[in-house]
């Protein structure tokens, strides 16, 4: 019965795509936010990647800006290939043919993640999220989001 309901019956769990690992970060991180020794949870991952953020010069006055980051990484901690961005949301998101706000953000996004990695993992980690894909959002909640 092929392409029927039991096409993908027999297949082991193992043979199927990884689920994509997904993390939340605020950004920038508060000074000594990110810890000196090696990730050992994705929990202190996802800090240690966003931890080179930077508000980029043009959008560090608005309210808010949202990215998320598919990547995936190497036992090492560095990256494969290049970051592919699957959402961005900035102040000018409804302006049409204006991008140039999402290309300064995902150009800064790029930029950090390059910074950031390859990111100190642990063994057992690294073995853990090798290859899988990573999707990292990072929120930027503007000025009065920093207090200001």
């Amino acid at each position: 019965m092929a392409g029927g309901a039991d096409a993908f019956d027999g297949i082991e769990p193992w043979r199927t795509l990884p689920q994509t690992l997904r993390g939340t970060q605020h950004v920038p991180l508060p000074a000594g936010d990110t810890a000196a020794a090696p990730a050992d949870t994705l929990k202190a991952l996802y800090p240690a990647l966003a931890a080179c953020w930077k508000a980029p010069e043009g959008l560090s006055r608005f309210e808010r800006v949202e990215i998320t980051a598919r990547l995936s990484l190497r036992r090492d901690g560095s990256v494969i290939g290049m970051p592919q961005i699957t959402f961005a949301k900035t102040p000018f998101a409804n302006t049409p043919g204006d991008t140039r706000a999402r290309d300064i953000l995902i150009r800064a996004t790029r930029d950090a993640i390059a910074r950031c990695t390859p990111v100190r993992v642990t063994p057992a980690l690294g073995g853990a999220i090798a290859g899988r894909p990573l999707a990292l959002r990072f929120i930027y909640d503007g000025p009065r989001g920093q207090g200001i």
